[in-house]
């Protein structure tokens, strides 16, 4: 069983932590607001569910991170190393409150998130739903709901897929994070 801190607690950071808890998992999940914010939020996903200050959710085994484009720098960067934490990027490189393409200089957006996470080894998932479908149980009539992912670190994307698995997603890995 491992520890999944969650940065942002809004739609998507909820999703996330509904299905980390779906596989079993322990969720520590952070906002900007601090934990004392966050008590509907707890209530809403029950047992297993803690709120907790960003440090301590960073501090995780798994941190999924999940919060606006233009916050990431800010709320990433007085976070103290993360000497090979695995870090999920469930973010998407749109400004707010236009949901306009953030400029990434002709890079990857996940490219620029993992400078903002120097040593970490991220994996891009959770990023392709809307957060109320990511919410619900992935079994349908069909079969299982799918979650793409990419990163560069093989045992990083069979910790995160796993988890993903255990929560009912059919996981279908696009390769590295940078496509050259």
């Amino acid at each position: 069983m491992a520890t999944v801190g969650i940065i942002g607690a809004g739609n998507i950071g909820q999703a996330i932590a509904i299905q980390m808890l779906r596989a079993g998992e322990e969720v520590l999940i952070a906002n900007n607001r601090g934990p004392d914010s966050l008590g509907d939020v707890i209530g809403k996903l029950g047992p297993g569910a803690t709120a907790v200050t960003v440090g301590e959710a960073a501090a995780a085994d798994i941190v999924a991170v999940a919060i606006p484009w233009d916050f990431l720098p800010d709320a990433l960067g007085s976070l103290p190393g993360w000497d090979g934490r695995i870090v999920i990027d469930a973010n998407n490189a749109v400004t707010q409150p236009d949901f306009k393409p953030a400029d990434l200089g002709g890079r990857g957006s996940s490219e620029v998130f993992a400078e903002l996470v120097p040593g970490a080894r991220v994996v891009k998932t959770a990023n392709i739903l809307l957060a109320a479908v990511l919410a619900e149980d992935p079994a349908v009539e069909a079969g299982r709901r799918v979650l793409f992912m990419s990163g560069d670190d093989a045992g990083a994307k069979d910790a995160v897929g796993g988890l993903f698995t255990t929560a009912g997603f059919r996981m279908i890995d696009l390769g590295p994070l940078t496509v050259t």
